[in-house]
């Protein structure tokens, strides 16, 4: 019996479910909390969360940075999964969706581990660095607005030690970098194509990028 590619997909993601570490409870709950709100594609897919999680004991990361928390999945796990002395510094401009997160960060009883920036994530990054936060986090995960990627990995780049991992989601665009340029484009796809497509010529990093979502990107700074 020849399988289809969707029928294949979606037995992939079955058997992946039931191979891989389980889900913890609080995160299937928040994922079907999200699940109800109208823009819950924004979220992190759970195997993605996973493959960070992963990174992160990888390299024994302890310091965390977050741009765009959204309801707080990727910043819920990531804290669960940090030793007790780690950190997470959060990044988002959205107070209705971040306080759901904040209310998982308490059941998760994570909170003391995250401090969250409520204001445009180039202001954080930028008083990050004049704090002498250069080479401190381990691991990094841009999920936010595309149209400023470039000016985000930039500041990250100067954030992360040498070694660490900054990880770009959404790269993909749901499909629409990868389809030939066209006149009515948005800024954001043009900004994203060729920021995509300059990173494999940039010296200072290794790069690869995944088809895990919608598009991950993972970067180590030399």
């Amino acid at each position: 019996m020849t399988i289809q590619p969707n029928q294949f997909t979606s037995l992939q993601q079955q058997y992946l479910v039931k191979i891989n570490p389980a889900e913890p409870p609080i995160l299937t709950e928040l994922r079907n909390e999200t699940a109800s709100h109208r823009k819950h594609n924004m979220s992190i897919a759970p195997e993605q969360a996973q493959l960070m999680i992963w990174l992160s004991q990888l390299i024994q990361a302890r310091y965390y940075l977050e741009i765009g928390v959204y309801t707080g999945y990727s910043s819920t796990a990531m804290a669960m999964a940090l030793p007790q002395d780690g950190h997470i510094t959060a990044c988002d401009i959205n107070v209705t969706y971040t306080d759901i997160a904040r209310k998982y960060w308490q059941k998760a009883g994570v909170s003391a581990k995250i401090d969250l920036y409520l204001q445009p994530a180039l202001i954080t990054l930028d008083h990050l660095i004049a704090h002498q936060k250069t080479g401190h986090y381990d691991l990094v995960l841009i999920d936010a607005d595309k149209t400023p990627t470039p000016h985000y990995y930039e500041r990250c780049l100067q954030l992360v030690r040498s070694g660490g991992i900054i990880a770009i989601d959404n790269v993909f665009l749901h499909g629409r970098v990868m389809q030939a340029e066209q006149a009515r484009d948005s800024e954001s796809i043009k900004i994203l194509r060729q920021f995509n497509a300059s990173l494999v010529h940039d010296s200072r990093i290794r790069m690869l990028t995944l088809p895990l979502g919608d598009g991950l990107t993972l970067i180590q700074k030399k």
